[in-house]
């Protein structure tokens, strides 16, 4: 399979749009960093994290539905780290300190994954070649999940706009304990990819974040709550978890009118600019609702982040009113979905549409 390169063409839409993007910065003297904003968010969702793990393992509810809704609770807040703390700081952009960015992208460690590969399969590959087949691990959900023509269709994809929603609750568990070690054992991130080289340190960290996880959210749970329960709230709350990260990501990638590249057909080459092809790749959704922006980190405003992913997510709603400006400016097609309802279901139409196509 043939690696996709970009066309060589003038930057000129990235230009354009990294000059209005600056310019507000300097009229507004702002950091393209995060800010009090971002640090009290912060505060507040490991606190949450905090206080429902301790409730939960060591004064355990007595009504099961009460303790099975907090580990639904607790399974969006820890989406929301993810979404807020974690993205954040793996990309650079939380603080304007090294240290900082590195100790709150580690925040995935915490919670069982690994932020060296994940920078390697995010940062890099999804980053540069979005929706690129074999290049972006994160639209290969095969063979369960057929998402563009250039994918192999099997029989019961025809039904995966219906099982769609229950497998990606599945995303997070099989995060941590499969996709993590066939990356470490393979030395692959994606098809194409090898893993930068892993030094002892790299070897520690990762053994020790996976055995820490499993120690505290199903050891510990286990010896205070009992093996049932335990069992129970954990598979409600990786449930959650996984179904937030995927909907987001999916929402944001994998609709109806988005452009997909497949390298294995010999025409590897996107004929645009990189900045272009992300806007063509990417969709934003429900940039007006309060709640979600305040949950996803700002992840709604996709397209923002993949043009300047190292700019806080703080700053998306205001950069949003620029990026379409400069889009109409150089005819570039904008896409958003005024709601989360809406957009997902545009996605579980295409997932339809890709599992019925040959």
């Amino acid at each position: 399979m043939a690696q996709a390169i970009f066309a060589k063409v003038p930057p000129v839409f990235f230009q354009r749009l990294r000059t209005v993007t600056d310019a507000y910065f300097k009229e507004n003297n702002l950091r393209k960093t995060g800010d009090g904003r971002l640090y009290w968010k912060s505060a507040v969702l490991f606190t949450a994290l905090a206080a429902l793990y301790v409730l939960l393992v060591f004064f355990t509810p007595a009504n099961t539905w009460l303790a099975v809704a907090l580990c639904a609770v607790m399974g969006l807040v820890v989406a929301s780290i993810g979404f807020n703390v974690m993205h954040d700081g793996a990309h650079g952009s939380y603080s304007s300190r090294k240290w900082v960015n590195e100790v709150m992208g580690s925040s995935l460690n915490l919670l069982g994954g690994s932020v060296k590969f994940w920078k390697m399969k995010h940062n890099e590959n999804h980053h540069t070649f979005t929706n690129v087949e074999g290049m972006d691990d994160d639209i290969d959900i095969r063979p369960f999940v057929r998402v563009h023509p250039g994918q192999k269709r099997y029989w019961f994809h025809r039904f995966q706009h219906i099982y769609g929603l229950l497998l990606y609750g599945l995303t997070y568990l099989f995060w941590i304990y499969y996709n993590d070690l066939r990356k470490y054992f393979t030395g692959k991130i994606s098809d194409h990819t090898r893993m930068k080289p892993m030094s002892v340190r790299d070897h520690l960290s990762f053994w020790a974040t996976k055995l820490g996880y499993t120690v505290v959210f199903l050891v510990l749970p286990m010896f205070f709550a009992g093996v049932v329960p335990t069992l129970v709230g954990y598979g409600v709350m990786v449930f959650v978890t996984g179904l937030f990260i995927a909907v987001v990501f999916q929402l944001a990638h994998v609709v109806e009118d988005i452009d997909f590249v497949d390298a294995a057909t010999g025409h590897g080459t996107v004929e645009c600019e990189w900045a272009v092809h992300q806007v063509n790749t990417t969709v934003n959704f429900a940039t007006h609702n309060r709640v979600w922006n305040w949950l996803f980190g700002g992840l709604n405003f996709q397209v923002e982040h993949h043009l300047f992913p190292k700019i806080s997510h703080i700053h998306y709603p205001e950069l949003n009113k620029r990026l379409q400006q400069v889009c109409a400016e150089f005819n570039v097609k904008y896409r958003e979905f005024p709601s989360m309802r809406s957009a997902l279901r545009s996605h579980l139409l295409h997932l339809r549409r890709m599992g019925l196509a040959g």
